[in-house]
């Protein structure tokens, strides 16, 4: 790490009022009350009693490209937006370096002597990284090994075994695991790795939560869904706009439906037997639409709200947000992928473009009502819904609906759908979390359309609550 950034990472931490020992008060630890688990409707996730809404950040190349204090400083940071998970690629190759030079398999999949005194190694370095985000509350995912090491045959049975007892042995009494296999790739590709895998964890520790991180415009739900090991599924979204198929021969998809990330969703929560599910890689700011051509538009903060929303008011459990600069980690010096430039905006720079701390309001607006009741119900929407970004989308519970409306545009809400002859109503702005209450309305179907008019990315979301029941204050201009 150059002078010049640790000064700049030093004096940030200074302003913050934050040091390497400083930790969120205890009620911010999800595992204080209890384990993570699946809840008994198998829709979400909860520690205990208490409801755990996935609000992750991709940090992929954290375990190879920053060190202590830059790790320290990012995962502070997600803890002050109100990330709790951060998913990270813990290899993506055989063997991958880090930033302090250290191989992640000196003796290849032979761990016996992986700890070496005098040698802070890549694994001392990953569990620095898993104790410090400990300390502020965050679960680390752990994609085990990229993707692409399976498919080209440099990690292969044998290795899987090998590095799944390693792995499991290694983090079991860790509190903050949640296990990813796969890694950008489809579950018919070698499967049988992905299984040996999956098991030699799962034989060891009981305890943690696993899943399948799939390839782009798939779902985990596709190839894994009846095993065992799998606790919750994972899909890709992906970083295409309509109509974006750039010659593919096997798509997976309906033509023309490449934003629509609620599908997956829909689907996966179709499969039998049902489990929780979240899109873990949809679009990311400030990157290529397509991904692959720098020179095509970039997606931005609007864009990574309405696919937050979208998924999450489909029935998702949580959601994954992603940086083009942050998930890759690039600062000067650092060659980026996908039209990233390190000395033009380097990863803790991008920690202030505004999708990043936008993700809260969409946690603290899921946990301000009665939780596990919580289900998707597109009949809320009376009329004529619009199509692809024109789409309103509605989840309720018992005495609560939200509606989230990407473009402005009128739409007919039944406010009949729950309890309560009286129902109040509120505007809540995606952008800052301002609440805004616009009165009492009798339970009918009632036309809605937020004063600020007709456009993309003027997205709000519209509140509606039985008069009896107190989720919210009239005179709130924020959720706490």
């Amino acid at each position: 790490m150059n002078s010049k950034l640790k000064q700049m990472l030093c004096a940030a931490l200074l302003m913050m009022g934050m040091t390497a020992s400083a930790a969120p008060s205890k009620n911010e630890i999800p595992w204080k009350n209890g384990d993570l688990r699946v809840s008994d409707n198998h829709r979400y996730l909860q520690n205990g009693d208490k409801p755990f809404f996935w609000l992750g950040e991709t940090g992929w190349l954290l375990p190879e490209r920053l060190d202590r204090d830059e790790a320290q400083y990012y995962l502070a940071n997600c803890a002050k937006a109100g990330y709790n998970v951060v998913q990270v690629q813990t290899t993506n190759a055989c063997p991958t370096f880090n930033v302090y030079g250290q191989s992640s398999f000196p003796f290849g999949f032979d761990f016996k002597n992986i700890n070496r005194p005098g040698i802070y190694g890549y694994w001392d370095h990953m569990d620095y990284i898993i104790k410090t985000a400990e300390r502020y509350g965050i679960y680390i995912a752990m994609v085990c090994i990229w993707g692409s090491q399976v498919e080209n045959g440099n990690f292969g049975v044998a290795e899987a075994k090998a590095y799944g007892k390693f792995l499991a042995e290694r983090y079991k009494d860790y509190p903050n695991i949640i296990w990813v296999i796969g890694g950008d790739i489809r579950g018919d590709k070698k499967p049988e790795v992905f299984k040996t895998l999956a098991n030699s964890i799962k034989a060891i520790d009981k305890k943690h939560l696993m899943t399948f991180h799939p390839r782009g415009r798939t779902t985990s739900a596709m190839f894994f869904n009846s095993e065992k090991w799998l606790d919750f599924n994972m899909f890709q979204s992906g970083h295409r706009r309509y109509g974006q198929r750039n010659g593919d021969g096997d798509y997976p998809i309906e033509e023309n439906t490449e934003e629509d990330n609620w599908r997956f969703v829909e689907r996966s929560l179709a499969t039998e037997p049902m489990k929780p599910v979240l899109d873990a890689e949809p679009i990311y700011e400030f990157i290529p639409q397509g991904l692959h051509n720098p020179k095509e538009t970039l997606w931005m903060d609007y864009d990574v709200r309405r696919y937050a929303y979208w998924s999450v008011f489909a029935g998702s459990f949580g959601h994954t947000y992603g940086h083009n600069n942050i998930m890759q980690m690039i600062k000067p010096g650092v060659i980026g992928s996908y039209g990233a430039d390190g000395s033009v905006k380097p990863w803790y720079e991008a920690m202030k473009d505004p999708g990043f701390s936008q993700m809260i309001h969409l946690k603290k607006l899921m946990l301000a009502f009665p939780f596990f009741e919580r289900v998707p119900d597109q009949s809320v929407i009376a009329g004529t819904n619009g199509e692809r970004y024109d789409r309103a989308i509605a989840t309720r519970g018992n005495d609560y609906l939200l509606v989230y409306n990407y473009t402005g545009r009128p739409m007919q809400i039944d406010l009949s759908k729950i309890s309560g002859s009286k129902k109040n109503v509120w505007w809540y702005n995606t952008k800052n979390g301002q609440l805004t209450y616009i009165g009492e309305f009798d339970s009918k179907v009632v036309a809605f359309q937020h004063d600020s008019g007709y456009c993309s990315g003027n997205d709000q979301v519209l509140i509606a609550i039985d008069s009896a029941a107190d989720y919210i204050k009239k005179d709130w201009t924020q959720i706490p």
